[in-house]
């Protein structure tokens, strides 16, 4: 049965994968040679709530690049797949379904039946992006498809035989039980939406229109001092008493809980004061606070007042000031963002503060119980309050005055300037907080949390990178590594949800804590009749996703596959989350297991739109890759995902490659029709031939060739490479070479038979070798004819620069280079593309003469050659063909008029170098580039560029046009 015209990928796709998993292709293990090493990559677990999106569709056609080309070579591979639980997404989604069905809230359900309606959701609608991932070709072993929530309490069937649950608890019990983990007060990123802590992961950061408001805190006791200012050389350039000293704030709502002001050690104008007590501008006169001026390097002299309020409570810098100078940190706000409302009456709460501005000793939760916040304020939403506070200071006179300008008319129209006093209110840009999900502002809280106590595991993680053991790629990586792991922080471990794993810790009555895996092993702890109860807090995600290499293996139990695949081999994933999850998994397998997760990690960038953009549903410019699936087909998105993926480099999607990459695989199925014409497929192709004529010695070389160059570029992760050699090998040489040269081939009945067999041995070397990258296309090809099993578990060949026969390759590399040299010359010269050439020989060596005797045929036919003729001399008005080892030239008098040749293109050059003019002038201009957007600066360069390359083109054209005068 004839071949179809064209590939329907619609159709193919889904069948061949059908197959592939019915023959159990995927699996752990299969196509494993004997005694076959073991290569192993865990996939980044999607969160169960997600969508195939471009990053997801880049990462894992790398993988699955990997795990094929593994596969093949008989390695015994496992490609683990699975999901996140992804706490605060998942609550997300089933509150939101919970509301849009009219069905009673999370609270109002209570936690139990809560997470029964999770479960629920989880089982009907949690394997969405699993199934996409067929959908791209990823070969995992899905039968092994893991979750970071199996086996938990609660968990219906289908994910009550999974024991990742188990693992996870053992290891907070363990780690609790060494001194790791603790409970403890710390700043975290809070959101007052969900009302819990979040990673820094889970915050973006937003550029925002902001205010900056300068106010002023008086001195205690009416003190004053001499405030002096100077320019660079030491000129005083000002001199006033002053009883207050400025700060600018751009939350003038968290006022209310500083500690101090600060200012630099070496700032002069503030030496007088600092020591002193300051008031804080805001509430009831009778009951404000004095806090202390003290110095510390945070703050820059430079910038505004140079002297900065310390709120530890409420904002990271400050946090750190407040832990360096021992300064009282003060929460004044609620879990959802308003200004609290419990606690002692104000005027009593402000006293113990007093006090301990002063230097009074007072407990943690005495600090947290202190209720700073005036009677006023208390329940107002943060940014109420900010207001309210605002117009107090403004109205009590406290606000820094500037004498401002301004351009009046009169009823008639006359403009005139007045001066006047106004509150100095700077408007500016700031960045902003965002909680990715929530959209709200994020607040930094201090509260009580768990912590891992990273400082202690963090030792191993570090010396693995830095001793060889694991590799990151690029380099660049661990440098990145080194500076977040040698500058860690505590880890908060615990959120304030109800979908997760919850935390094994109980407290008595009196806040003594019990750590068990189970509660009655922490009421065995307590004692009989203690009452206790549970910690309400569940787990970061990251704590459960960073046990994922030695979860999903079956861990804590020892079972064959965590012997065989761990630690696994590769893992490629963001580099955004090189510390979230990559450097987390490294200290905690090592803590836990006491070895490396993986020895080398591939980090990627973002997959951007064509212009480098950062895809957004906002900018419009989100591309869905099943929609590309649909149009262009699987093959296609995954050859461009490997073509883009260089080391390092900016991974731009670009439609248009998709486009070529679509028609290249339409090259490589014309390619087999071509074959099937020619009888190809009627011929026993499975072996090498050992042809006799140089076309067919050259190309089996350069199959050997690609081979060499596929390998070594895929082992060290330079995709791009693999995928620019096999476009340059099938499209460059089979199609645009080797599939003409065959045409006279297949007339002569005694070359037709090799050149069937080499052209057969060609195309399925192609398919062999394009499979990882190209999966479906090729599989569909290679069952054009009887196999002994399917492409996916073809070997994977080994041969390499031996196959290349010199005498051939050097005569076919002669051949395609008069050809293409002509060709060029040709559209150099502006010669009608009809036309056919003669051309003159002047001298050539042995070789030379050979090339051309044994392939006149060709050269004439791709040439459009008429005829070659020798002669003694070079015949005027003659344009040079480059030719190894011999002097050619193509006589141009009949076939041009050099005058109005040289008119065109000198008229042409004229506008190439009028517009690269404008473009340097551009680029050349510091406003420019400092001020227009990176896409629009690259735009520029690359059109320049191209302007350049044909600025050099017209150049050369022309010099070739001066010759022949």
């Amino acid at each position: 049965m004839a071949m179809e015209k064209t590939f329907n990928a619609a159709e193919a796709e889904a069948r061949l994968l059908q197959a592939w998993e019915d023959a159990g292709c995927f699996k752990a293990g299969a196509n494993a040679k004997p005694e076959a090493s073991t290569y192993s990559i865990m996939i980044p677990p999607p969160n169960v709530t997600g969508v195939l999106h471009m990053g997801h569709a880049f990462n894992n056609t790398l993988q699955d690049i990997l795990i094929r080309w593994k596969r093949m070579q008989g390695f015994d591979t496992l490609w683990q797949p699975g999901t996140d639980h992804a706490g605060i997404a998942t609550q997300m989604v089933v509150e939101r379904t919970l509301a849009e069905t009219g069905q009673p809230s999370r609270r109002e359900l209570g936690r139990e039946a809560f997470l029964e309606k999770v479960w629920d959701w989880k089982e009907h609608s949690g394997g969405t992006i699993i199934n996409q991932l067929k959908r791209l070709g990823a070969s995992c072993d899905y039968d092994r498809t893991a979750f970071t929530m199996s086996g938990a309490p609660g968990a219906p069937a289908a994910e009550a035989e999974g024991n990742f649950h188990d693992a996870v608890i053992k290891v907070f019990v363990e780690m609790y039980n060494k001194g790791l983990i603790y409970r403890g007060k710390r700043l975290v990123n809070w959101d007052p939406h969900f009302e819990t802590a979040i990673s820094d992961l889970e915050v973006e950061n937003i550029e925002v229109a902001g205010h900056m408001w300068h106010f002023k805190y008086p001195l205690a006791n009416g003190a004053t001092y001499t405030y002096v200012e100077k320019d660079e050389d030491g000129n005083m350039t000002l001199e006033e008493e002053r009883d207050y000293i400025s700060i600018a704030t751009t939350r003038p709502e968290t006022m209310l809980g500083d500690g101090a002001v600060a200012v630099h050690p070496s700032d002069e104008r503030y030496a007088p004061i600092v020591g002193q007590l300051c008031e804080i501008p805001v509430g009831p006169k009778e009951h404000r606070r004095l806090i202390p001026i003290i110095t510390d390097e945070y703050p820059d002299k430079d910038f505004g007042s140079g002297a900065v309020k310390i709120t530890g409570a409420h904002d990271f810098n400050d946090y750190q000031v407040a832990k360096r100078g021992g300064i009282p940190m003060y929460r004044l706000m609620d879990m959802q963002g308003a200004m609290r409302a419990d606690g002692a009456p104000y005027g009593e709460e402000a006293g113990k503060a007093q006090a301990h501005a002063k230097g009074a000793e007072f407990t943690e939760n005495e600090v947290d119980a202190i209720n700073l916040v005036p009677d006023h304020l208390r329940g107002l939403d943060r940014f109420e309050a900010r207001k309210a506070v605002v117009k107090e200071i403004t109205d009590e006179g406290l606000a820094v005055m500037v004498e401002v300008t301004k351009t009046v008319k009169d009823d008639e129209g006359n403009a005139s300037e007045v001066t006047e006093v106004v509150p100095y209110v700077e408007n500016k840009p700031i960045m902003q907080p965002f909680g990715d999900r929530s959209k709200v502002v994020i607040e930094p809280m201090l509260t009580d949390q768990w912590f891992v106590d990273t400082a202690k595991i963090v030792g191993p993680a570090l010396d693995a990178v830095k001793n060889g053991d694991v590799k990151i790629i690029p380099e660049s990586g661990e440098k990145v590594y080194y500076h977040w792991l040698e500058n860690i922080e505590p880890w908060c471990i615990s959120r304030q949800l109800w979908w997760g794993h919850q935390i094994p810790v109980w407290f008595d009555a009196d806040g003594n804590q019990y750590c068990a895996a189970t509660e009655a092993e922490a009421q065995a702890a307590a004692g009989e009749g203690v009452a206790l109860t549970r910690d309400p807090d569940v787990l970061d995600t990251w704590f459960s996703s960073g046990l994922w290499p030695i979860g999903t293996l079956g861990w804590p139990e020892n079972t064959d596959e965590l012997a065989k695949y761990f630690p696994t081999s590769t893992l490629i994933t963001g580099q955004d989350i090189l510390f979230f999850w990559v450097a987390r998994m490294m200290m905690m397998q090592l803590a836990v297991v006491d070895d490396i997760p993986f020895d080398t990690v591939y980090l990627h960038g973002l997959v951007r739109d064509a212009k480098g953009k950062k895809m957004s549903k906002s900018t419009g410019n989100v591309v869905d890759p099943l929609d590309i699936i649909d149009e262009y087909g699987a093959d296609a998105l995954r050859f461009t995902n490997a073509a883009m993926a260089s080391i390092g480099g900016v991974l731009k999607l670009d439609m248009k490659r998709i486009e070529g990459y679509r028609n290249f695989g339409n090259k490589l199925w014309q390619s087999h029709i071509l074959a099937e014409m020619n009888g190809v497929f009627d011929v026993d192709c499975s072996a090498r031939p050992e042809p006799s004529h140089a076309v067919n010695k050259w190309i089996i070389g350069e199959v050997g060739r690609v081979r060499e160059q596929v390998d070594k570029a895929l082992a060290d992760f330079r995709f791009n490479d693999a995928a620019q050699s096999l476009y340059a090998f099938f499209w460059g040489k089979v199609c645009n070479w080797y599939n003409e040269f065959t045409k006279p081939l297949f007339q002569n009945d005694d070359l037709r038979l090799e050149t069937q067999q080499t052209m057969g041995w060609v195309l399925d070397q192609s398919l062999t070798l394009l499979h990882p990258i190209m999966p479906f296309m090729t599989e569909e090809l290679w069952a054009n004819r009887d196999r002994a099993k399917m492409l996916i578990h073809a070997d994977w060949p080994t041969y390499g620069g031996e196959l290349v026969d010199e005498a051939a390759d050097a005569e076919i590399t002669w051949v395609i280079s008069v050809i293409e040299n002509i060709r060029s010359a040709r559209a150099q010269m502006n010669v009608p593309a009809g036309a056919f050439v003669s051309l003159v020989q002047t001298e050539a060596d042995e070789a030379a003469r050979a090339a051309w005797d044994n392939n006149e045929a060709l050269i004439k036919k791709m040439a459009r050659v008429e005829a070659l003729s020798e002669a003694d001399a070079t015949p005027k008005g003659s344009v040079a063909i480059a030719a190894k080892g011999a002097t050619i030239v193509m006589p141009l008098a009949d076939l041009i008029d050099v005058a109005a040749e040289k008119a065109r293109l000198s008229k042409k050059l004229g506008k190439i170098q009028k517009e690269l003019g404008g473009l340097k002038g551009r680029l050349n201009n510091p406003k420019f580039v400092a001020s227009a957007p990176e896409e629009v600066i690259e735009e520029a360069r690359e059109n320049m560029a191209l302007r350049e390359e044909e600025e050099t083109q017209l150049n050369a054209a022309l010099a070739r046009l001066a010759e022949l005068d």
